[in-house]
């Protein structure tokens, strides 16, 4: 399916998901965070930096990676991305779905 983010055309899996990570960029990251119904800030884009870069080296990505990562807390991740925050952090990453995620 497609979807326009900050006046882009992207295509999503049936998820949500970007299907290619170069269609990202700041913008339709912040479209996508808004839509989640959250406001970016500049710990929301170390994650993100972080997440995209596990990726990038084929790091199979978990909520204890990233709470182990030096970057946030297992906590502060649930802070800065509520009600699912790998799923969520992902999502705004432009980043496929993490195995680990249900």
């Amino acid at each position: 399916m497609e979807k326009t983010y900050a006046g882009v055309d992207v295509a999503l899996n049936e998820e949500g998901y970007l299907i290619n990570l170069a269609d990202w960029n700041k913008d339709i990251a912040q479209a996508i965070a808004e839509e989640e119904g959250i406001e970016l800030t500049d710990k929301h884009w170390e994650v993100i930096d972080f997440l995209q870069e596990q990726v990038r080296n084929e790091i199979a990505l978990t909520i204890r990676k990233v709470g182990k990562s030096g970057v946030v807390s297992i906590k502060e991740f649930y802070q800065l991305f509520p009600d699912g925050p790998l799923k969520k952090a992902s999502r705004i990453a432009g980043i496929p779905k993490p195995v680990s995620c249900i």
